[in-house]
């Protein structure tokens, strides 16, 4: 009998700290390390750093490869570690933990001094891996780097504070005082802002920004997509970076299981290649699992990131037919001025509330009105039209009959929705319904959707008509915008069909 031995890559075997710090599996981050170009391996004078090490697999695999590729330069091979580990790599450790963890993975010893230590030359416990355990500078209520809630994260000095090291300084030169030809890393996604429905608060940004200042010629990061349509404080980021000519490659994972398995993510995840000597479009290419998707394209083509490389030209065809967009028409968030958790009154206005209330009333008093929209037929589509549902590499489900629906004048809502459209008649009103049943609409809603909110900018895409009359089909929006029967299969493969999303509601 033949024995076969299987020695797993112990790095492969992590669990994650949690879904907002989750550890870099190893193949991902040999597919991100082949971005950079292969003279730097043969370089005995790169520097790279790892400002967010977790479990120290980029500092480790960067390693092995100088390890190949210096050897005609350094032939002896402890000569070359020592060289490697103390003269070429370097990290910071977002905890006390991870600082040993990155330490036994790249010195094979958790101090880098100790007598296990495969690099001799090191006087110190920490190498060239650093952490320091440091406090939120707090102003107001907010830390002032990172924007943490002080009563959330200010706790005793012998917890975790996630005060992370880099983001943390306005020198972060000073850090080591040295210039890196790269920066690469998997910063942790976001902090949690405290309070009851409320969301968390994205900081994966911030590292982004403060790589930046140490302008490397290389930065490679892995990041939540959610950046492609801003909100949340990314707005401003979002901008930075579709106009970032210097962003060379950009590679799109619609589920973050296909990277962390396990993990899942609303939006999926991306990383990208910044080279600081490169000015173009850049090699934008799209993962899911039936196929790989590259076109080289400007990230600021469109006002929002559009993360199918597919859906460009069909995008393009429509714009170029039409000047007017339902982002100018439907409602703001809250379009009668009360929240999701407002209480129904016995008496008062008609007022929709979330679905398992449904119609029930609302003061007189709590309801503003300055769309005036309220004596108007109105079509409502919830806020939250695909919760649920993370993974935006299968079919999309999102407005149906079970979902949205028409309200008469005199009645309002809550903010679990948001008025699409309003008329002066209920015919007007049941014609655009149909008309955002279509799949061509509800496609092209799509292409702006990164988690499971949806608001006003999300309808930029799509057309408003001049008026709304009779029933729409795909059929007819098809031959209006010059969509070509390849573009519809695309279209069709993307969008879930009105009846079998109202059929799987009714199965369950």
């Amino acid at each position: 009998m033949i024995q076969i031995n299987y020695n797993p890559d112990v790095l492969s075997c992590l669990a994650n700290l949690s879904n907002d710090e989750v550890f870099t599996p190893p193949k991902l981050a040999n597919d991100i390390l082949d971005l950079l170009p292969v003279k730097l391996w043969q370089n005995p004078d790169a520097k790279f750093l790892d400002p967010v090490s977790k479990s120290g697999v980029f500092l480790r695999e960067i390693a092995k490869r100088l390890m190949v590729g210096l050897e005609p330069k350094i032939p002896d091979k402890q000569e070359r570690i020592n060289h490697i580990l103390k003269n070429q790599l370097f990290g910071i450790a977002i905890t006390e933990l991870t600082a040993l963890l990155s330490r036994r993975t790249v010195y094979c010893s958790k101090t880098a001094n100790s007598q296990y230590s495969v690099c001799t030359l090191f006087d110190d416990e920490q190498g060239n891996i650093l952490y320091k355990s440091i406090q939120h500078t707090w102003k107001n209520g907010k830390c002032t780097f990172c924007g943490a809630n002080e009563d959330v994260y200010s706790r005793d000095k012998a917890l975790e504070t996630y005060a992370y090291n880099f983001i943390h300084t306005d020198k972060p030169q000073k850090l080591f005082n040295m210039k890196f030809d790269v920066i690469v890393g998997n910063p942790p996604y976001q902090l949690d802002t405290g309070g009851s429905g409320r969301q968390a608060k994205p900081i994966y940004q911030l590292f982004v920004n403060q790589a930046k200042k140490l302008n490397p010629k290389y930065l490679i990061m892995i990041m939540p997509a959610r950046w492609y349509s801003g909100g949340m404080g990314l707005d401003d980021f979002r901008k930075e970076m579709l106009n970032d000519k210097r962003i060379k490659e950009l590679v799109d994972f619609k589920s973050s299981k296909d990277v962390f398995p396990g993990v899942d993510i609303a939006g999926g995840i991306c990383y990208f290649l910044w080279d600081k000597d490169y000015e173009g479009d850049c090699n934008c290419t799209t993962i899911s699992k039936d196929k790989n998707v590259t076109l080289a394209r400007p990230l600021n083509e469109f006002s929002i990131f559009i993360r199918e490389s597919d859906s460009v030209s069909i995008i393009r065809k429509v714009l170029n037919k039409n000047s007017k967009f339902l982002n100018e028409r439907v409602s703001p968030i809250k379009p009668f001025g009360m929240p999701t958790n407002y209480v129904p009154k016995d008496e008062g206005v008609p007022c929709w509330f979330i679905q398992k209330i449904g119609l029930k009333y609302a003061s007189q008093d709590d309801v503003t009105d300055s769309g005036s929209l309220i004596d108007r037929w109105k079509v409502l589509i919830p806020k939250a039209p695909i919760a649920g549902q993370t993974d935006f590499s299968k079919p999309i489900r999102i407005y149906h009959d079970r979902n949205a629906f028409i309200s008469k004048p005199g009645e309002c809502c809550t903010e679990s929705w948001i008025v699409a459209n309003s008329f002066k008649t209920e015919d007007e009103a049941l014609s655009f319904k149909t008309y955002l049943f279509t799949k061509t609409v509800r496609f092209l809603i799509l292409q702006t959707v990164i988690s499971q909110d949806i608001n006003k900018k999300n309808f930029q895409f799509v057309p408003d008509l001049d008026k709304y009359e009779g029933t729409y089909t795909d059929e007819v929006l098809i031959k209006e915008w010059g969509i070509t029967q390849q573009e519809w299969e695309f279209i069709n493969s993307r969008i879930k069909a009105v009846n079998d999303i109202e059929n799987e509601s009714a199965d369950e």
